[in-house]
């Protein structure tokens, strides 16, 4: 007897998350002058635990591109006052840098989202990446990712990264609601595998997204 093929769950358009699960009434939409440019490698756009695009989702000035080489990059960083990397090697602490941008001067935040890797990966293949200056975030608290596992106890998604990024290039605006869809992603997986599987698999473990690439 033939069994009937299981019929694929319908997936939000936008945020690409199953229709009961969808995120799109929980992402903000906020203001903010500090350019962000997300660049997704292709395997982490599958992912469906991924988190840039409900930050590109949520910011005003944002925007999320996949692949692994982008030959507008260097159009999109000369028509800004100033860019910066988001990614740790050899880099300063966002907060410290010596000639941070006036509120009045366009400026660029890039963001690879990937593995460790695939992040290197994207930078190696853009080398107009490595001209400019890196940002890594100072310490912070535990990410909130607790259903992710990554080696590193400071590593946060790429969310929690942006959100604390421009916290500190804006400390004058309030970006803590761009994490409302990201904490309901989080108790959705949770519920999803119950609180047995949980403790289990991720509760007292270091917990964070290894696609995070920047702290």
């Amino acid at each position: 007897m033939l069994v009937p093929k299981k019929q694929p769950r319908p997936v939000c358009a936008r945020c690409l998350r199953p229709m009961p699960q969808c995120l799109c009434a929980h992402v903000p939409r906020l203001s903010n002058l500090t350019r962000v440019l997300i660049l997704q490698h292709p395997d982490e756009a599958k992912h469906p635990l991924n988190t840039a695009r409900l930050a590109a989702m949520g910011l005003q000035s944002a925007e999320l591109l996949i692949g692994e080489y982008f030959p507008q990059l260097a159009g999109a960083i000369a028509s800004v006052e100033s860019a910066f990397l988001l990614f740790p090697a050899k880099s300063e602490d966002v907060s410290q840098l010596p000639s941070m941008p006036r509120p009045e001067e366009p400026s660029l935040l890039i963001v690879p989202d990937g593995t460790w890797r695939k992040a290197r990966k994207i930078i190696h293949a853009n080398p107009v990446l490595g001209t400019l200056p890196r940002l890594s975030l100072p310490p912070g608290e535990p990410s909130e990712y607790r259903i992710r596992k990554a080696r590193e106890p400071a590593a946060v998604s790429t969310i929690e990264a942006i959100v604390r990024s421009l916290s500190l290039l804006e400390p004058e605006r309030d970006f803590q609601p761009l994490l409302k869809p990201f904490r309901v992603l989080v108790e959705q997986q949770v519920r999803a595998m119950g609180e047995e599987v949980y403790r289990r698999n991720y509760q007292g473990r270091t917990c964070s997204d290894p696609e995070r690439a920047k702290t």
